[in-house]
Formats: C-alpha cells, structure tokens, sequence
C-alpha cells in the first residue's frame, strides 16, 4: 500500500502536479497528500465535488450522464478526473466518487466506489467494492486505493 510520501516523491521525480476530485472522500485524498511537509510542490488543488451540480460546475461533469448513469459510476469517474486534469493543468489527477454508506441500493451497494486517474496519457476507470465496513472504513479505504494508483501512474 502507497502512502502519501511516496505518492509526492514520484510525482516530484517525473515534474508532475497532482489535483484530486473528490466527492465521497470529501477532500481526505488531499489532505493526506498534503499532510506530508513540502507537499506544496506537488500538490496543486483539490476539488470536493459532494453535489451533482459541483460536479458539473467546478468539473464540467455532464448533466446527461450523470442522469443517465449515476454520479456513482465509471462514467462519472472518468469525466471527474479529466475535469480536474483539464481544470487545474496538472499533470495527474484522481476522482473518487462512491457510497460510503450507510445504505447504498441492490445495483450499488454501501462501500462501492469509482475511481478515475487521468494524465495526458488517457484516463483509466475501475470500481472496488470495499463492502459495508461502515462509513469512516469506506472513507479510508479509499483514500489509501487512490494513493495507490496515483503511485502507479506516476512510476509508469
């Protein structure tokens, strides 16, 4: 598991800046980035998009797809973190938008969560079901996946 250190050491490596876009983190993401001293370097900005109409305000999120398929979604994912990418002019960015919990539906259950990482390479979407852990669980597991892959885009 990365942590934010080493998320902030590889992107300083390559030049990068990272921005977040978070919705049911609601701004953890960065503040565990920016936890680490000297983070300012690297970390440009976070957005915490909690409201469909943030995410379509601050991220350009499309009011269609978020109709057409949730704010919890891949979809949705993957235009957040392009929107922060796009918006911030960094160089890697990270969305998160899920159910945290509690309750949740049949086709999205507490503790399902989509992920979005965007670079000038492309975007790339994946949703983890991390199960009812409970709210404060979900948050954190969360939060240490998108250190995870922020880790990944930033070595590949």
């Amino acid at each position: 598991m990365a942590d934010a250190a080493e998320v902030l050491a590889a992107a300083r490596a390559r030049g990068w800046r990272i921005a977040t876009a978070e919705s049911c983190t609601g701004g953890l993401i960065a503040g565990a980035l920016t936890e680490v001293a000297g983070s300012s370097d690297v970390v440009d900005r976070g957005f915490i998009t909690y409201s469909n109409q943030a995410k379509q305000e601050m991220l350009g999120v499309s009011a269609v797809l978020l109709e057409a398929h949730g704010a919890v979604s891949e979809e949705v994912a993957r235009e957040m973190a392009l929107g922060a990418l796009h918006a911030s002019g960094v160089e890697l960015a990270v969305s998160v938008t899920g159910i945290a919990g509690p309750g949740g539906s049949e086709f999205k259950p507490e503790g399902m969560v989509c992920f979005g990482v965007a670079t000038s390479a492309g975007v790339q979407v994946e949703t983890v079901q991390f199960g009812a852990l409970g709210r404060h669980e979900v948050r954190c597991a969360t939060v240490d996946h998108a250190l995870d892959l922020l880790l990944r885009a930033a070595v590949s």
